[in-house]
């Protein structure tokens, strides 16, 4: 079960850090996300990480905004977003790959929190 907290309203330019736990003792070895959904839109990859937290993806929208990064002894991955815009408005959520991989591609992940919504106003 995955558990993501941190959304909110803010100003285009502001920052935000998004959280998401788990209880599962296996963490450790998944590969964590960050997924967001505006309106109308599908589910895109923003950033990923591998166990160990040795690789990293981002999406090209986000590189240089958002960092991605993990709390083995917290179970627990984060993303920071600074300067932040309104197209960054959507719905985020976490989830985890089984198979430790970072692989940005929707299908490849096992595991989705319920979302936490980020609204960014101009």
């Amino acid at each position: 079960q995955l558990q993501a907290f941190g959304g909110g309203l803010v100003q285009a330019g502001s920052s935000l850090t998004l959280s998401c736990t788990t209880s599962a003792r296996t963490f450790s070895t998944y590969g964590m996300g960050w997924f967001r959904q505006g309106p109308g839109s599908e589910r895109e990859s923003v950033a990923t990480i591998t166990t160990g937290g040795g690789l990293t993806y981002y999406a090209d929208s986000v590189k240089g905004r958002f960092t991605i990064s993990r709390d083995r002894a917290r179970r627990t991955v984060f993303l920071q977003m600074n300067s932040l815009k309104p197209e960054d408005t959507a719905v985020y959520y976490c989830a985890a790959a089984k198979s430790g991989s970072h692989n940005p591609r929707v299908g490849n992940w096992d595991y989705w929190g319920q979302g936490t919504q980020v609204t960014v106003s101009s």
